[in-house]
């Protein structure tokens, strides 16, 4: 079964049961001396400073109105009683025919569409100019010569089009309707102040995430800059060059896509770069943690590993830890799950200051 881990951060944070030959490249990091490598500062002590946990009041706003408008139609705050306009957003339903056939792919219900997008062929948007909700139009179109469907290129084709009502770009709260919120549909939420409460303890919960985030890059950053590293060996910047790598095909292959489109979407860079970029770095982040947990004597037991695999392997719906694991190292897990020790223990001794 593939393998999974959790998470981006654990494949970037944990390495594999290392190999070599005559070198400490063949040598988990819990069982390395990785004080040859690392002169600790003062860890104790660190300082970071983050924005304290809060919600903006515009960003509320913002998502509020955007989660009743996603609720609207026709008869529920849909706009009815005027034409389209460029730049109104429509929902539509249209059915595309060539030669009085529909034609694969011409034909939707309930389609949003913003007049002036350009996102349908020349003359579609244009078409709807001016046309009442409730209306249904005949637009006689051509596709471009160079359209990617050979069949339709350069092909005259009439698409039969309902606009059904606009969508409003932004309604006050003061308008909002309780009967709305309550079609939602959402548990326990039946009213506008519920929706308002429900959507604030989103953005409060995310805004947690993020703070937890920025406290623990703030402490990594901290302990990185204090701390004076030795040349490593290139043994073990290449073995974490490969893991970086099977992390990213292994992501890659999980959002069904290839390998570059994976790394230039979420990293805008290419694969070898991504490696260049965070090999070394990630090799110095876990040896200064494991260098804090040899000095701390933290360590991850043989039942304390068993317990969290068990929990990891439930959450990701495996039945088994075996089959959780499948053919990866152990010490893999160890190592992050170290590193979760680690900087659980630094977050009790950090000074945090917050901007409010």
């Amino acid at each position: 079964m593939k393998r999974k881990i959790a998470g981006w951060m654990a494949a970037f944070a944990t390495v594999a049961l290392l190999t070599g030959c005559g070198s400490d490249a063949e040598v988990p990091l819990n069982q390395m001396k990785v004080e040859k490598y690392v002169t600790l500062g003062d860890y104790n002590n660190l300082s970071v400073t983050v924005d304290a946990i809060k919600v903006d009041e515009a960003e509320l706003n913002t998502l509020l109105n955007n989660v009743y408008l996603g609720s609207v139609d026709a008869e529920k705050v849909g706009i009815v009683d005027r034409a389209v306009a460029v730049g109104d957003t429509v929902i539509i339903d249209y059915e595309g025919k060539k030669e009085g056939i529909a034609f694969e792919g011409g034909t939707a219900q309930g389609a949003n569409l913003i007049i002036g997008s350009g996102q349908f062929i020349d003359g579609f948007e244009d078409g709807l100019v001016g046309v009442m909700p409730g209306e249904t139009v005949d637009l006689n179109l051509c596709f471009p010569e160079g359209y990617r469907n050979t069949d339709l290129a350069g092909q005259e084709v009439v698409f039969t089009v309902t606009v059904h009502y606009i969508m409003p770009t932004e309604i006050a709260q003061e308008d909002m309707e309780d009967a709305v919120v309550a079609a939602m549909g959402i548990e326990n939420v039946s009213t506008v102040e519920e929706l308002k409460k429900y959507v604030y303890d989103y953005l409060y919960s995310n805004a947690e995430t993020n703070y937890t985030y920025s406290v623990q890059n703030g402490i990594m950053d901290a302990l990185m800059t204090q701390s004076v590293f030795q040349k490593l060996p290139e043994k073990l910047v290449d073995t974490y060059r490969e893991m970086i790598l099977e992390s990213i095909q292994s992501n890659a292959v999980a959002y069904g896509v290839d390998t570059e489109t994976y790394a230039n979407y979420f990293f805008g860079m290419s694969s070898d770069e991504i490696v260049e970029t965070y090999a070394e770095e990630t090799l110095r982040q876990d040896l200064a943690l494991q260098a804090i947990a040899n000095a701390e004597g933290l360590k991850i037991s043989d039942d304390e590993l068993q317990e969290k695999l068990l929990e990891y392997a439930q959450t990701a719906g495996y039945e088994t830890v075996e089959e959780y694991v499948g053919d990866s190292s152990l010490e893999d897990y160890r190592n992050y799950f170290m590193n979760e020790k680690v900087m659980e223990y630094l977050k009790e001794k950090v000074t945090i200051t917050e901007n409010q």
